[in-house]
């Protein structure tokens, strides 16, 4: 994505005409503006937007689509160390405009619904819901960057030691089957 653009994209468009006129708006959305999403991070650098390009258009059956990308920086809270962890978020999606679950059914499976009226679309809700869906579930700094590598370490079996070798071949639920034998 490029770094052309650094308007604020605005709040809500009428995207049928986007449409109809293969529109494409690229700007950038206060990652502060994002309520929901906010809650959701560990935190975020003041200033620090999402910058967004969504192409409005009319796919070959005649249904009105929004494809967009994003990027956005956010602090997420590693579940390792249970600290701060840099990272941007991506995505890539792409949308079927629809005003009832009626019609959201019927788009095909490629197409995710998106939920306007007839002549408007929050396009801040459409980032921040697609924000949402690309949190990973459980955050991880990279293994050797984790303050907690050390705690980890201690926890861990030394990878150089040689594994245990069993040396008995017998089937170690074998008791387990004899008590079940003299049970009967």
């Amino acid at each position: 994505m490029s770094n052309a653009s650094h308007a604020e994209l605005p709040k809500s468009v009428d995207p049928y005409r986007l449409a109809e006129q293969a529109s494409t708006l690229e700007g950038v959305v206060p990652i502060s503006g994002l309520g929901r999403f906010c809650e959701a991070i560990f935190g975020f650098t003041e200033g620090a937007v999402c910058r967004v390009k969504l192409s409005f258009f009319m796919d070959g059956e005649r249904r009105r689509v929004v494809s967009g990308e994003l990027e956005a920086p956010v602090e997420l809270e590693c579940q390792r160390c249970m600290g701060a962890m840099s990272t941007t978020l991506v995505s890539r999606f792409t949308l079927g405009l629809v005003t009832s679950d009626e019609q959201a059914q019927q788009l095909p499976k490629e197409l995710e619904p998106f939920l306007t009226n007839d002549f408007t679309a929050n396009l801040w809700s459409m980032v921040e819901d697609e924000l949402l869906l690309v949190l990973p579930p459980f955050p991880l700094h990279d293994r050797d960057e984790c303050p907690a590598r050390e705690d980890l370490e201690a926890y861990e079996p030394d990878s150089s030691a040689a594994e245990p070798v069993r040396t008995s071949g017998e089937n170690p639920f074998s008791v387990l089957a004899d008590l079940k034998k003299t049970k009967h």
